[in-house]
């Protein structure tokens, strides 16, 4: 192991175990910033101690006992130590137990697991808006810095550090309290859970401003994060939905932009660089997830995203299938979002006609009118029923309140090839 790069095992290390050593911190410790204090300053040592002497067999082990350290130490320095001192003790209990401990033994898998649900959970806790709740994940869960979550997002650093500190200020000031929900709540809060990874998903997939349409790195750490939660909680048919639901999508990501970066619509895609293992994958999560019989949103979504890429072409897709699960996510999920997905779907299996019937009698133009895809899909109706001058005026508006450059560009492009 000596052999291999320092920063290159530390950066994995954090990458892979970032959320077991933070959420046994959070379990010593009772404090998310005095834990995520003392992990940062445990991988600062990791970088110049494991260069001295070499790798630890356990990296992750290493890292969850120096931290610990590392905030004993902080407690100690600390002019409010009085009000800390139980905090302390226990502490130092738990560091003298682990120091007397076989060094091999491996962690009990079931303390690492409800420690990282703990934290999972104080990070999603409703005490918080959603932005709170899906930047404190990214950092405390996935280990993401302020720096990559405020590009994520397109928002200045200085603006996430301090929804940040808020945060933490909130949930140190309201106790807001790092433990698995009592069963009464547990499912509640878990598709709050659910809620923050698809956002994370979805802004990688698509991301909301910037130059790039996709942003590969957030979609891995939200199927990552997904995985995570479907481990878990290995009961629960709508994790193993959602994971289902990113891998299937995520699958086409080499074939969504062209060489140029520009867009390319599903129809048009190279489905020859569609990641078969990726889909095989989803493939089978989602048969898990279904034979629970508990069919939710994130499994319907997967279901469809399924019937996509078994499709050999754009033509054999089975858009009747497709619409009718639309139609189900609808009638258990009802949105304005859902609702538009649906008549895209339905536009397939019957008709654009059908479908702008359907949009014009809706009030989906009140609720969405700042939605790029409620305007490229009445553009891309209108345009198939031979309106143009409607269309490229709704391909116009699209582009307007599109969210990345290359959909822009590609909805311009449309409008100017619309006569």
């Amino acid at each position: 192991m000596a052999n291999r790069s320092v920063e290159g095992e530390v950066a994995q290390v954090v990458g892979e175990q970032w959320s077991r050593v933070m959420g046994a911190l959070v379990a010593d410790l009772g404090d998310l910033s005095l834990a995520e204090d003392a992990a940062q300053d445990a991988v600062e040592t990791a970088l110049l101690k494991w260069q001295q002497d070499g790798i630890p067999r356990r990296p992750g082990a290493w890292i969850t006992t120096v931290a610990r350290r590392k905030a004993i130490d902080r407690l100690r320095r600390d002019k409010n130590r009085v009000a800390k001192s139980e905090q302390l003790a226990r502490l130092e209990r738990l560091d003298a137990e682990q120091s007397t401990a076989d060094a091999a033994q491996e962690q009990d898998m079931t303390v690492v697991r409800d420690d990282q649900l703990r934290l999972i959970y104080g990070c999603c806790h409703p005490a918080l808006s959603l932005e709170a709740q899906t930047a404190l994940t990214l950092r405390a869960v996935c280990g993401l810095t302020t720096t990559e979550i405020a590009a994520a997002f397109i928002v200045p650093e200085a603006t996430l550090a301090q929804r940040l500190v808020r945060a933490k200020r909130k949930i140190r000031s309201a106790v807001v309290p790092f433990r698995i929900p009592p069963d009464a709540e547990l499912m509640t809060r878990t598709r709050s859970v659910h809620h923050v990874v698809y956002l994370l998903f979805n802004e990688g997939y698509s991301a909301s401003g910037g130059d790039e349409l996709v942003r590969a790195d957030l979609c891995d750490e939200a199927i990552r994060l997904g995985r995570l939660l479907a481990d878990l909680l290995v009961d629960d048919a709508e994790s193993w939905g959602l994971v289902a639901l990113m891998l299937l999508t995520h699958s086409r990501r080499h074939a969504r932009s062209a060489a140029d970066g520009s867009l390319v619509l599903l129809a048009d895609q190279d489905r020859s660089l569609w990641d078969s293992e990726m889909i095989a994958e989803g493939t089978e999560l989602l048969d898990r997830a279904m034979r629970r019989r508990m069919t939710g949103p994130y499994q319907l979504q997967a279901a469809i995203a399924a019937l996509q890429c078994e499709a050999r072409s754009a033509e054999d897709t089975d858009w009747p299938q497709i619409e009718m699960l639309y139609r189900r996510w609808l009638e258990i999920a009802p949105t304005p979002v859902v609702e538009l997905n649906w008549l895209s779907a339905k536009a397939m299996a019957v008709g654009p006609e059908v479908a702008l019937t359907h949009l014009d009698a809706s009030d989906l133009a009140d609720t969405l009118g700042q939605y790029g895809p409620y305007w490229a899909l009445r553009a891309d109706l209108l345009k198939k029923l031979g309106r143009s001058a409607e269309a490229k005026a709704a391909y116009e508006t699209a582009a307007e309140f599109a969210g990345s450059e290359p959909e822009r560009l590609f909805l311009m492009d449309a409008a100017a090839s619309t006569t």
